[in-house]
């Protein structure tokens, strides 16, 4: 099947079907029979392992361990903290039966009426609830913490509007859960995990992010605080891309989680959770692709390289070959990834089209006239640009460049943010830059009341209280209110 990138709406055209169309185009993902889930591709999945390799990595340097609990939680469980089940209550999904039968009025299989359960189970949502149960059998004392646990798996959220990616009704994730003698160390756990998601965001996904920290309004359902890091997409829109969570004792006394501390007392743990998604993979698509596909940061391509020959005999590319073969080898022995692609199935210009789709780095085309001369062509994705280049040293040339393109990606999502942030002090200012898109730097008088108001009058939400921010007298945008520093709004995904 040929690539049609003519048949690829335009981003000023139609920015969300331009993503929807990209994220199938290009192998990424499908929709599935199940309504609201999708199914991730090789080429997809293969992008997510890179980001669960780098983040696993990441945790494990901080003295986290993975572990693996139920998918399905007790009902019960979920209502045991008043501000979580409210929060996830309009989401869950619900197993009522364990046994299926043949119907006999020949309908077909139904549920067998006498199979039900003798307490519902909910597919989890999120884990807190069935591990701080399972975490009261393993805390007793002060020597058992902190407990630095995270575990890999699948959630269901019962979304009535998805799109790929960014909101599914199953999607894959880490959450972590961490288990503390004191608050300011289960607090301090907290904004180190926001430091890792930032630190991946910006050095592996080339992703600029604002770390900071919700309002009430926002918080996690539970949460005594949520931090967050947010990212601007292309369109001007925001993006909560990894939020971490202190969550006070909540949960420890949800679920009468005690230890004895070194003064022989007994008293409840302090918590935290924090976690990332395939959310992930949108915001990929969304900080850097264009209209002629995906453009992937080389630290998270699962190809970083390609090689295609152009050749009209078999002896010719035999000649080819010999020349590729300890190129690819060297590439290798420096840590890229690389594809000699010279399958005759398919005509060069097809393979140029399908791996410039899938957003790989860097681009080599050796044809007899290029050995001949010793040098190669070169094309790197992210700004199409195309060089012919010595053959000899060529692996230190595509080292060099695969760096250059990483920090030339994160530079310029860079300079778009900084495009489309702006400061404003009216209520008239603010509905405007609003439309126009971007993040908006604006005075709020701190109530959830003006908050909700905003967002209904102008869909914008209130993304983040910036950590970096500095104090500074204003009057709240809407009420006129005073206010003690500006705060992030933007309308978002």
């Amino acid at each position: 099947m040929a690539i049609e990138l003519k048949d690829l709406t335009k981003r000023a055209t139609n920015y969300s079907q331009w993503y929807n169309e990209l994220v199938v185009k290009a192998d990424l993902a499908e929709q599935s029979a199940v309504r609201g889930c999708m199914v991730i591709k090789p080429y997809g999945y293969a992008i997510w392992e890179k980001m669960q390799r780098e983040l696993d990595d990441s945790f494990k340097l901080t003295g986290v361990q993975n572990a693996y609990f139920p998918l399905l939680i007790p009902k019960s469980f979920l209502c045991r903290e008043a501000e979580h089940v409210e929060g996830f209550a309009k989401e869950c999904a619900v197993v009522t039966h364990y046994r299926l039968k043949n119907d006999p009025d020949g309908n077909g299989v139904v549920v067998d009426p006498e199979a039900r359960l003798e307490e519902e189970l909910i597919i989890r949502p999120t884990s807190e609830t069935i591990i701080w149960n399972t975490y009261r059998n393993w805390i007793s004392s002060y020597r058992d913490l902190p407990l630095l646990v995270n575990q890999w798996a699948n959630v269901m959220r019962w979304e009535m509007r998805t799109r790929m990616f960014l909101r599914t009704a199953e999607f894959l994730w880490q959450e972590g859960h961490t288990a503390h003698a004191t608050s300011d160390e289960a607090q301090a756990k907290a904004i180190e995990m926001l430091n890792v998601y930032a630190d991946f965001a910006e050095q592996f996904m080339a992703m600029p992010v604002i770390k900071g920290v919700k309002t009430a309004n926002e918080r996690f359902a539970g949460a005594v605080e949520t931090y967050t890091i947010e990212a601007m997409m292309q369109d001007g829109k925001a993006l909560q891309s990894g939020t971490s969570h202190f969550l006070g004792q909540n949960f420890a006394k949800a679920f009468d989680v005690k230890f004895i501390n070194k003064e022989n007392q007994l008293e409840y743990v302090w918590a935290t959770s924090w976690g990332v998604s395939t959310r992930l993979m949108g915001a990929l698509i969304m900080t850097h692709s264009d209209d002629n596909g995906l453009v992937l940061p080389p630290r998270l391509a699962p190809i970083q390289v390609v090689i295609i020959p152009i050749y009209k005999k078999a002896d010719q590319l035999e000649t080819i070959d010999a020349v590729v073969h300890p190129i690819v080898l060297r590439l290798l022995s420096k840590g890229i990834s690389v594809k000699y692609d010279k399958a005759d199935n398919k005509r060069a210009g097809f393979k140029f089209a399908d791996y410039e789709l899938k957003g790989v780095p860097v681009r080599l085309v050796l044809g007899p006239r290029d050995i001949e001369n010793g040098t190669v062509e070169l094309m790197r994705r992210d700004t199409l640009e195309k060089e012919i280049v010595p053959l000899e040293g060529i692996e230190d040339h595509v080292k060099r460049l695969l760096d250059d393109i990483q920090q030339s990606l994160y530079d310029k999502a860079l300079r778009h943010r900084e495009e489309l942030t702006f400061k404003v002090d009216t209520w008239d200012d603010f509905v405007a830059r609003i439309e126009q898109g971007g993040f908006v730097l604006a005075h709020w008088d701190g109530t959830t009341e003006t908050e909700e108001k905003i967002k209904e009058l102008t869909k914008a939400t209130i993304r983040c209280i910036p950590m970096d921010s500095e104090p500074e007298a204003g009057h709240c945008i809407l009420t006129g209110a005073p206010s003690t520093r500006r705060v992030i709004f933007a309308r978002n995904y």
